[in-house]
């Protein structure tokens, strides 16, 4: 069983910066792939950035250039840095790992409220 604890959401002003980190209880080599997805109210949850055990990432469109996911081997943790935050971007963060069967396991989430 792997777990997930995301934290670092909360409230910040257009323009600004946060950085979320999922710290997970498995080594980056037990893992296909692991990534952040999102939901806002009333919407699918969608894929933020991914990133895979060989450190290869990937990006939704309306957040390339602004997020930025890595990760840190020796605390199993991964990061999303996010800059020049827009209101559009409220929503509730998801960590997520793909373990190498393919099993998708989630975290609880942590809200990101962009608003002035």
């Amino acid at each position: 069983q792997v777990q997930l604890a995301e934290s670092g959401g909360g409230l910040v002003q257009p323009g600004g910066s946060l950085r979320l980190a999922c710290a997970h209880s498995r080594n980056f080599f037990s893992f296909n792939h692991m990534g952040w997805y999102r939901q806002a109210p009333g919407k699918e949850r969608e894929l933020v950035a991914r990133i895979t055990r060989g450190s290869g990432a990937n990006y939704a469109d309306s957040v390339a250039g602004r997020f930025t996911i890595s990760r840190d081997n020796a605390k199993n943790t991964v990061y999303l840095q996010m800059n020049s935050l827009k209101p559009e971007d409220t929503a509730v963060y998801y960590c997520n790992l793909v373990d190498l069967g393919g099993r998708n396991y989630w975290g609880k989430g942590t809200l990101v409220t962009v608003s002035s």
